[in-house]
């Protein structure tokens, strides 16, 4: 049996998904696919993968898990299931962490390692969504807002602006899974196409459908009505209309940047740790077309090679 960890990341229409995989559930049984989303997996069934406050010791925790995961793996495989999709993006970390942190999924490492032992090498392959970094900030800045989280001040999204990337968060994965395929998505590409996420997992094709849109963030709008009820300064949040964008020209096109060399590095094979799949820019999956082995001579001036 494949055990698929679908991690998300967060803001890349992951809550979408995991409710069209409720729904599907009962047809993809019927093609050996089984299903565990955060209502199985958080408090139950991958309880103590990660230390959690109690009278167990962290390994007393993780040997508990141990068990229990092998157990109800030993069912899944018992009815018949070929491919488990099991999705939760909180595995990777916490978006209110990452904005704390002022850093991309900093913890991702040790977190997956202990998810690794848990399953005692049972992933067998790994499915990641990402997106532009600017928008994934923002969006992560706009809904932690919402859920009563001060306003991040200037300084914290310069910080933001020249964190890591994606690639980053790749390679950890990799070096904690190193048994395990990753697969790699763009969330421009699939937020609102669930079954070409599931074929990208499992390569069970479904019919087309959309996924409804939950979990969006709030626009500025709605941000400046928060504010305003909790009594805050919505004058903070800036000038405009429709999405928050709370970067600056340049912070925004350096991430924009960042993000276009992670794409750049996926496509090109990212040192066989990963698969781009779909088709982006040109270049499907993991093996370039011959027309696209470098980002020529002005993307390096840009980047200070050339002089």
């Amino acid at each position: 049996m494949d055990v698929i960890l679908h991690l998300g990341a967060h803001r890349t229409a992951t809550t979408s998904f995991q409710s069209w995989m409720r729904e599907q559930a009962p047809r993809l049984s019927e093609h050996q696919i089984g299903y565990w989303g955060p209502g199985r997996t958080r408090g139950g069934v991958l309880a103590g993968v990660l230390p959690e406050t109690g009278f167990l010791t962290p390994a007393e925790q993780l040997e508990r898990a141990k068990g229990r995961i092998a157990l109800n793996l030993a069912r899944c495989t018992a009815k018949g299931i070929r491919s488990l999709v099991i999705s939760d993006e909180n595995i990777l970390g916490a978006p209110r962490r990452a904005l704390k942190d002022r850093e991309l999924y900093r913890a991702a490492g040790f977190r997956l390692a202990r998810y690794e032992e848990a399953f005692q090498g049972r992933i067998s392959h790994v499915h990641l969504t990402i997106r532009s970094l600017d928008r994934w900030w923002a969006s992560v800045a706009a809904f932690a807002v919402s859920r009563g989280e001060p306003v991040p001040p200037r300084a914290a999204f310069a910080t933001l602006a020249q964190s890591r990337g994606w690639r980053d968060v790749i390679t950890d994965i990799a070096c904690a899974l190193p048994g395990a395929a990753i697969n790699v998505s763009v969330f421009e590409e699939v937020a609102s196409r669930p079954a070409a996420k599931l074929f990208a997992m499992t390569g069970h094709k479904s019919p087309p459908s959309r996924s409804p849109d939950l979990n969006a963030s709030p626009d500025l709008r709605q941000l400046r009505e928060i504010l305003t009820l909790r009594g805050e300064d919505p004058a903070v949040l800036g000038e405009g209309q429709g999405r928050w964008n709370p970067f600056t020209e340049a912070e925004a096109f350096g991430l924009k940047e960042t993000y276009g060399d992670d794409l750049f590095w996926l496509a090109s094979g990212a040192d066989g740790l990963a698969t781009l799949t779909g088709n982006r820019n040109g270049v499907d999956g993991a093996n370039p077309q011959p027309t696209h082995t470098t980002r020529g001579r002005k993307h390096d001036e840009r980047k200070g090679c050339v002089a």
